[in-house]
């Protein structure tokens, strides 16, 4: 079956997500400090740049001048440098399980799962034969009855998806989501006009027909141009990203009576049956108009149409797993086309994203126990104690909030749970069935055991122990539903966090990234759930007005921004991107408070020739150091709630008053704001 998340409900609403940077580290050096001591790479910067003209390439200009993306990747930098590291780790930890055994049953599977996706050979000799049980099921559906129940198989894509997630009206408890699926691209690449975006779907069509005369479709041409067709529809009905940020408008609470009414057209104890949720009765629906209008499409468009949709989205989505032509094909597309990739990964690194995507925490355990010492956590969670005693002395001063919104604010903080590094407790993957030398089944019984492993806890407490992201993963999340901020082990590492490193760089990078999660809890989204993960709304009217006005005036800065070269119809879009934003803002303003908290009256020491606030800001900029394929730029605008790198690591700093003092920015320089148009969030 594909990935769940192709058929599960999106979680834009419950999990903000940071997209962290990282760096190499240097050899120590007392005399000139270097990356890995005190956080800042001298050699990457342009001093011919002025500070406050383009603050972003005075930091990392020589780096961005000097800097190809490798041909195996659409964009690069400090973060990915720090993920290769990782994935070196990890694939160093693989070889070593295959060379010297695992006396740990977990840790086997994870050997014999990486060793099966290596044996490409044996891949090549099955063929199509792992695929064909599920061709065979799609070619059988004789009406519309048989459509219900692939539409009910989690591994057949729809136009609706499944996820299990705490209840926001009760966090104790899990529930069933439903959200819009289905589609091949994003949505707006079927909908906007332009020859560029002429020029996807005419790949994207060529891409299906590839796809389908693989699978020895009679007519792949004109099959593909019904499926083409069959999803543009669907994207006219799907909602777009930023309309999907709207808590509650995303937060439809129904019994099945009511899913029946919204969506009339389709057989739902059928489909419900099918997933698994035979006995679910409630739910919580996301894009109510395109899941009822997508529905109608199951019971409008001609059976033979759907079935051709389905037999090439599941050979799709199982391309990798498939003879060389399909994962060939797909790369094409999805990374060539889309993303001006030039070549594909080698395949001990796709191994690795394999192998952690589906064993994470059991390959995890292995990674911990060697790159994560503990004194690493110690100083992690003495950081993280900084930052909230920031936040909780910037929400005790907030002007434009009120003592009532205030008093909730300050209780959701004290609520707030970080988890620093790695799980208390691994997850269980007994029941997970790793088959040698058959890689497609062993990969679709890991999606089962997932789904599975959801379905189970339909009826037990929530789990505040679980983890959505494993150790080897560079990156940071918040869950609102949860009221927790997790950190994995991997991005606790240089330019992030040096346990060696100035406190400056230290709080400019790691502490940052600590302040953007505490500060998802208060965003446009986040402040919509109150400190026991409820959506509840626990502000004042004239507060949340105050809130929206902000808001909007970071939204329009960061809307001014057209990353592409030459290109100044598609930027950055302000309201996409505004819970993102406003953890970064945010994020800098609690990291420079904690940072001169720290230094407890003193003036930090001038290190090459830069004060300890100067360091701050160059390290929020040096993390944010990367370069992206134009395609895979305007993919990100269009789809991500992230803003670009190069806007990253410089538009918050616009708004923040010690940044200004620190690098002598004045009106005459390009990045200035007058004081009075500067936003102040946090």
């Amino acid at each position: 079956m594909p990935h769940p998340s192709s058929r599960v409900a999106s979680i834009t609403l419950l999990l903000a997500v940071a997209l962290s940077a990282c760096s190499q580290t240097s050899e120590k050096s007392p005399i000139s400090p270097v990356l890995g001591d005190f956080g800042i790479d001298m050699a990457q910067m342009d001093t011919r740049e002025s500070p406050g003209d383009a603050f972003y390439r005075y930091v990392n200009g020589t780096w961005l001048n000097n800097t190809e993306i490798p041909e195996d990747k659409s964009r690069y930098g400090s973060f990915y440098l720090l993920r290769d590291q990782s994935e070196r780790d990890v694939h160093a930890l693989l070889n070593e399980l295959a060379n010297t055994g695992a006396d740990d049953p977990t840790q086997r599977k994870v050997a014999e799962l990486f060793a099966t996706w290596m044996a490409v050979s044996t891949i090549e000799n099955r063929g199509l034969s792992p695929l064909q049980p599920d061709l065979e099921r799609i070619a059988a559906a004789q009406d519309f009855d048989d459509l219900m129940v692939l539409v009910g198989d989690i591994s057949m894509a729809s136009p609706i998806g499944f996820g299990i997630r705490p209840d926001p009206a009760d966090t104790s408890r899990y529930i069933v989501f439903i959200s819009q699926a289905g589609l091949g691209m994003g949505r707006d690449y079927y909908i906007n006009e332009g020859p560029e975006y002429d020029n996807y779907r005419n790949a994207y069509l060529q891409y299906i027909a590839t796809i389908l005369s693989l699978l020895d479709n009679p007519e792949p041409a004109i099959n593909a141009e019904k499926v083409f067709a069959l999803e543009t529809a669907l994207a006219q009905l799907h909602w777009t990203p930023a309309e999907r940020r709207n808590v509650q408008a995303t937060y439809n609470p129904m019994n099945r009576e009511d899913l029946k009414t919204l969506a009339p057209d389709v057989d739902w104890n059928t489909i419900l049956a099918g997933s698994g949720l035979g006995e679910a009765d409630h739910f919580v629906v996301g894009e109510t108009t395109a899941i009822s209008g997508g529905t109608a499409l199951l019971a409008s468009e001609p059976l033979s149409t759907w079935k051709s949709y389905m037999a090439y989205h599941r050979a799709s989505e199982t391309a990798h797993l498939l003879p060389q032509d399909f994962d060939n094909a797909r790369f094409d597309f999805y990374s060539r086309t889309l993303r001006g990739v030039e070549e594909q990964q080698e395949r001990w690194k796709r191994g690795v994203s394999l192998v952690d995507h589906h064993l994470g925490e059991g390959l995890g355990q292995a990674y911990v126990a060697k790159h994560f010492p503990p004194e690493h956590k110690a100083k992690m969670d003495a950081l993280v104690s900084n930052l909230l005693a920031a936040m909780e002395r910037r929400l005790s001063e907030l002007e434009w909030m009120d003592e009532s919104t205030r008093a909730e604010a300050l209780k959701k903080l004290s609520t707030f749970e970080p988890r620093i590094g790695y799980p208390s407790r691994w997850r269980d993957y007994t029941a997970l069935q790793i088959e040698p030398g058959k890689l497609f089944e062993s990969v679709q019984n890991a999606y089962r055991f997932e789904w599975n492993r959801r379905i189970q806890r339909l009826d037990q407490p929530v789990d505040r122990e679980e983890w959505f992201m494993s150790p080897p993963t560079v990156n940071a999340y918040y869950d609102p539903l949860k009221n927790q901020i997790t950190f994995p082990a991997a991005i606790l590492q240089p330019p992030f966090f040096d346990v060696n490193a100035d406190a400056a760089v230290n709080y400019g990078g790691i502490g940052a990234v600590i302040g953007h999660e505490i500060g998802h809890g208060f965003d446009d989204m986040g402040r919509e759930f109150d400190e026991q993960g409820r959506i509840r709304n626990w502000w004042t009217d004239e507060t949340a007005e105050n809130f929206e006005d902000i808001t909007a005036e970071l939204g329009a800065l960061y809307s001014a921004y057209c990353p592409i070269p030459d290109n100044e119809t598609v930027c950055v879009n302000g309201q996409l991107t505004m819970g993102e934003n406003i953890g970064d803002l945010g994020g800098l303003e609690m990291a420079y408070t904690a940072y001169r908290m720290s230094l407890n009256g003193e003036e930090a020491p001038v290190i090459d020739g830069f004060t300890g606030d100067q360091r701050f800001f160059m390290s929020w900029a040096q993390v944010w150091r990367g370069k992206t394929r134009d395609d895979a730029l305007l993919n990100m605008l269009l789809t991500d709630p992230h803003s670009p790198e190069s806007v990253r690591g410089e538009a918050p700093l616009r708004n923040i008053d010690a940044w200004y003092d620190a690098f002598d920015v004045n009106e005459g320089n390009a990045l200035y704001l007058p004081p009075e148009d500067r936003v102040r969030i946090w």
